[in-house]
């Protein structure tokens, strides 16, 4: 139990294509790492597999199982998402945003029961974040809420875990610790990823998104070539290996030359050389376009 495909995916707005004919396996336990520029769509995809887009054609399969024969109940019993940028409403405590984990296992007006009590503090303590517990949601810096979140994701104790780069706002220490506890899971998940080097340490599978496309895909190893950073991200790069571990290292020369940067009229994008490249649906409504990943 664990397995993810999609096969065929595509999504547009407006008559914009932002993801076009997208096949993907997430095999039981593994990581896969989504790479790609600012707007590649990386959330795009990641927001169709949790079922809070439906796409324009293609297919999401949870094991043997389309999503959308799948109850809302019975996907958040098995799956996790982490998103971005998620902001709290109410007035919650750290406690309480970990506990509504707990939520899809509990009828409507029941509470908490031990085993609940004991799973979240669990949580918690896996993703160090016990201290601030009874902390305000409001008062915690990024990267404590970036926490928080994945100790609610591991209160559901989920057999897929979806998480949307959620080593930004992380220091370098809860960045590998983060990852280090992800591999430790024995889960599904698929992960968007911006560092390319924590990618090719910490992931068992990539895949390159660039205007919505499936550049690549593969092992670390064979994926991240210096030609497909090239093409993609717009940087030279030289790849070596690390003295100590020998695992694939990833370091940034300089941008390429501007025969990389391409502009498209057709598809109203504008590709930025360099590592933070962004694409750009012009047309899109503000209002209904997705976040840029």
């Amino acid at each position: 139990m664990g397995h993810i495909t999609t096969a065929g995916i595509s999504w547009s707005i407006k008559g914009h294509r932002l993801l076009d004919a997208i096949d993907l396996q997430a095999h039981d336990r593994k990581i896969v790492g989504l790479l790609g520029p600012n707007g590649s769509g990386k959330t795009s995809l990641l927001r169709i597999l949790a079922g809070l887009r439906r796409p324009d054609s293609g297919s999401v399969r949870y094991d043997d199982t389309s999503l959308h024969d799948l109850s809302r109940r019975t996907i958040a019993r098995r799956l996790a998402v982490v998103e971005q940028d998620v902001s709290a409403h109410d007035p919650l405590s750290v406690r309480q945003v970990v506990e509504l984990g707990r939520t899809p296992f509990r009828g409507r007006f029941e509470g908490l029961t031990t085993n609940d009590q004991q799973i979240v503090d669990a949580a918690l303590e896996r993703t160090n974040i016990a201290d601030k517990q009874h902390r305000n949601w409001h008062t915690l810096s990024g990267g404590e809420k970036q926490r928080t979140q994945l100790a609610r994701a591991l209160a559901q104790q989920p057999h897929e875990i979806l998480l949307d780069e959620p080593t930004n706002h992380l220091d370098i220490r809860h960045q590998l610790e983060l990852l280090d506890l992800l591999g430790a899971l024995g889960v599904t998940c698929i992960i968007a990823l911006h560092d390319l080097n924590l990618a090719a340490r910490y992931c068992d599978h990539l895949v390159i998104l660039d205007h919505g496309q499936v550049i690549a895909a593969g092992e670390p190893e064979i994926v991240l070539t210096r030609e497909m950073i090239e093409s993609v991200y717009g940087v030279n790069v030289l790849i070596d290996r690390e003295p100590a571990t020998k695992i694939l290292r990833v370091t940034y020369v300089a941008p390429a030359t501007r025969s990389h940067v391409a502009v498209s009229a057709t598809h109203g994008d504008c590709l930025i050389a360099g590592s933070g490249a962004k694409s750009v649906v012009a047309a899109a409504d503000l209002s209904e376009q997705e976040p840029s990943a």
